[in-house]
C-alpha cells in the first residue's frame, strides 16, 4: 500500500470552483424555465456546460493537488471523455427536469442518472492518470461515492425545478458544491495505490500550482461570463416587459447630469427611438409651471433618500407624465445615480378629472333632487288642501285629488326619460289632452325643451286648464274647440315663452264671481313660481288665457 497526499491549496480551489459552478448552473437553469424555443435550448446548453465544466474542473484541480509519490501524466482522450461525461449527464438531467410534465419521480430518476454520470466522469478521469503506481479501489467507498453523487445531483435538480429566493439558492449552491467535493474525496479515499516493482518512489513529477490556478481562473471566468449573460438576459426581459406595458426606463448620473432613456421613454416625450434626449432637452419639454416643483421634489428625494414620484404636464400641453425614480449610492454613501420609470398618465388624469366632474355633478343632482322632492311634497300638500276646501263630498275630493296627482306624475315621467334635465313641451300637452277627440284639440308651435322647473309648473297648469275646459268650457260640448298656440318671443330683452289658450263653442253667460282653485293655481304657478304673467279672459265667446313664461 502507498500513502497519498492532497495539497490544501488545491482542496480549497476545488471547493471554490464547485460552489461557484453550482450557483451559476442553478441560476442559469432558471433561464431555461423562463424561456421557450431556441432561447430555452440555448440556456439549457449553457447551464449544462456550466455545471459539467465546474464539476470536471473541480475534479481536475483536485487531481493536480494529488501526489501519488510518482510522476504523473494524463491520457488526453480519456480526459476529454471524462469532461464529455460530466456535460452530457448534466444536460440530460436538466433537459428531463425542465419538461412541463416533469414531476418529483422524474426528478429522482434524473438525479440518479446525473449522479451516475458524475461518478463515471470521476473514475474515467482517474483512468486517464498515467503513473508508475497501480490503482485499486475499495468498492464499499466507491458505492458510498456513488450515493453521494446521486444525492447531490438530486438535491441540485430539486432546487433547480422550483422557484427559489436568492438566499435559498445560495444555501443550496454551498450544499451542492460541498457534496460534489465530498463525493470526489470519498472516491479518492476508495483508491488503493501499489508501487510497481522497480519503479522510482520519489515524487519528481508533482503538478505545478500555476497549472491548477490557471484551470481554476479559466473556469471561474467562463462561469462569470455565463452569469453576466444571465443577468443581461434578465435585464432585457425586464426592459421588454416595461416596453410592452408602455413604461419607459431612464437613468440619470447625478454628478454629470448624463441622461439615458429607453425608446419607450422617448416616445412618451414625443420623440423617435433614434432621437437624442439630453437632460437639458428633457427639462425643456416640461411645462414651465411644473419645472420648479419638479426640481424641488428631485432635490428632496436625493437629500432624504426617498423615492422620487411626480406628475407634471409636458410643454406641448396635451400630455401628462408620471416620473418615478430611486437613488443609487456609491461606495462612499453619496448619491451617484437615479434610476426609474416614466409613464404616460394622460388617460388616467383625464379619467380622474371626469370622475371629479361626475362626483360634483352627482352632488348637485342629489341636492337638486332633495329640493325637487320638497317642492313636490309642498305641491301635493297644497293640491290636497285646496282640493279638500272646494270638494262638496269625500268622493269628489278623491276623484279631483287623484286626477291632479296623475297629471303631476305624467310630467314626472316625461322628465325621468330625459334624466330630469329637459322635457318636451309638445309631449306634456299631448299627454294631458290625449283623452279628448282629435277634432276638438289643435296644437300649434315648434317643440321646445323645457327645464324641469318650468315643465313641472306648466304640467299642473295645463291639467287645470284642460279639466276646466272639459267641465265648463270648450271641451264640454261636442261642437267645442280648444286651440293651444305657443311661440318664443323677446320681452324686455329676455327670451320668453308665450302661450295662447283659446276655447270656443261654449259661450260663457256669466263670469265667475270668485276665483276657484284652478284659477289660483294657474296664477300662482305662472306668476309666483315662474315669474311670468297670466291673463285670463272669460269672454262671452269662450275662455281665453294668455301666459308669458321667462325662459331659463
Amino acid at each position: 500500500m502507498h500513502h497519498t497526499h492532497h495539497d490544501p491549496i488545491f482542496v480549497v480551489l476545488s471547493i471554490v470552483v464547485a460552489v461557484l459552478g453550482s450557483w451559476t448552473a442553478l441560476d442559469l437553469f432558471r433561464r431555461v424555465t423562463q424561456n421557450t424555443g431556441r432561447a430555452r435550448t440555448g440556456w439549457l446548453a449553457t447551464a449544462s456546460l456550466a455545471m459539467g465544466i465546474s464539476i470536471w474542473s473541480m475534479h481536475f484541480i483536485a487531481m493536480l493537488g494529488f501526489d501519488p509519490g510518482s510522476a504523473v501524466s494524463y491520457d488526453p482522450a480519456l480526459t476529454a471523455i471524462s469532461l464529455l461525461l460530466a456535460v452530457i449527464s448534466t444536460a440530460g438531467a436538466f433537459f428531463f427536469v425542465a419538461r412541463a410534465k416533469a414531476n418529483r419521480r422524474h426528478v429522482f430518476a434524473a438525479g440518479a442518472a446525473m449522479g451516475a454520470g458524475i461518478c463515471a466522469m470521476h473514475y474515467v478521469g482517474m483512468a486517464a492518470l498515467e503513473t508508475a503506481v497501480s490503482l485499486g479501489y475499495d468498492f464499499r467507498l466507491v458505492a458510498l461515492s456513488l450515493a453521494i453523487a446521486v444525492a447531490a445531483s438530486t438535491a441540485a435538480l430539486l432546487v433547480a425545478s422550483r422557484e427559489r429566493s436568492a438566499s435559498s439558492q445560495a444555501s443550496a449552491s454551498v450544499i451542492l458544491g460541498l457534496a460534489i467535493v465530498g463525493m470526489h474525496y470519498t472516491a479518492m479515499s476508495a483508491l488503493k495505490l501499489t508501487l510497481i516493482s522497480g519503479a522510482p518512489t520519489a515524487s519528481y513529477g508533482a503538478p505545478p500550482t500555476a497549472l491548477a490556478v490557471s484551470v481554476a481562473a479559466l473556469t471561474i471566468l467562463l462561469l462569470f461570463l455565463a452569469i453576466m449573460a444571465s443577468l443581461f438576459d434578465q435585464r432585457d426581459n425586464i426592459l421588454s416587459a416595461l416596453e410592452a406595458g408602455g413604461v419607459g426606463f431612464w437613468e440619470l448620473d447625478l454628478r454629470t447630469k448624463a441622461l439615458r432613456i429607453s425608446p419607450q421613454g422617448k416616445a412618451i416625450y414625443g420623440l423617435s427611438a433614434e432621437s437624442a434626449l439630453s437632460y437639458e432637452q428633457a427639462l425643456s419639454r416640461i411645462a414651465p409651471d411644473s419645472r420648479v416643483e419638479r426640481e424641488r421634489q428631485l432635490a428632496h428625494a436625493i437629500e432624504t433618500d426617498t423615492d422620487y414620484d411626480i406628475v407634471y404636464l409636458l410643454a406641448s400641453g396635451d400630455r401628462w407624465v408620471n416620473v418615478r425614480g430611486r437613488t443609487v449610492k456609491s461606495r462612499n454613501g453619496a448619491a451617484a445615480r437615479m434610476v426609474g420609470v416614466v409613464l404616460d398618465v394622460t388617460d388616467r388624469r383625464n379619467a380622474f378629472i371626469d370622475l371629479e366632474t361626475s362626483e360634483r355633478r352627482q352632488r348637485l343632482l342629489i341636492d337638486e333632487l332633495n329640493h325637487r322632492v320638497k317642492n313636490t311634497l309642498a305641491t301635493v300638500q297644497s293640491i290636497s288642501r285646496q282640493t279638500a276646501r272646494h270638494a262638496p263630498s269625500p268622493e269628489r275630493f278623491h276623484a279631483d285629488f287623484e286626477a291632479r296627482l296623475m297629471a303631476l306624475s305624467a310630467t314626472h315621467n316625461v322628465l325621468t326619460r330625459s334624466g330630469w334635465e329637459r322635457a318636451s313641451l309638445r309631449e306634456i300637452l299631448e299627454n294631458e289632452l290625449k283623452p279628448y277627440a282629435d277634432g276638438q284639440v289643435y296644437l300649434a308651435g315648434e317643440d321646445i325643451d323645457l327645464s324641469s322647473r318650468i315643465a313641472l309648473a306648466l304640467g299642473m297648469v295645463f291639467h287645470e286648464l284642460a279639466t276646466n275646459a272639459a267641465k265648463h268650457g270648450g271641451l264640454s260640448v261636442p261642437e267645442g274647440r280648444l286651440n293651444v298656440a305657443w311661440s318664443q318671443q323677446k320681452v324686455g330683452g329676455r327670451q320668453s315663452l308665450e302661450f295662447r289658450w283659446t276655447e270656443t263653442g261654449r259661450p260663457i253667460v256669466d263670469s265667475p264671481a270668485r276665483k276657484g282653485f284652478g284659477s289660483r293655481l294657474v296664477i300662482s304657478s305662472i306668476e309666483g313660481e315662474l315669474g311670468g304673467r297670466a291673463i285670463m279672459d272669460f269672454d262671452r265667446l269662450g275662455f281665453r288665457c294668455l301666459m308669458i313664461v321667462p325662459m331659463e
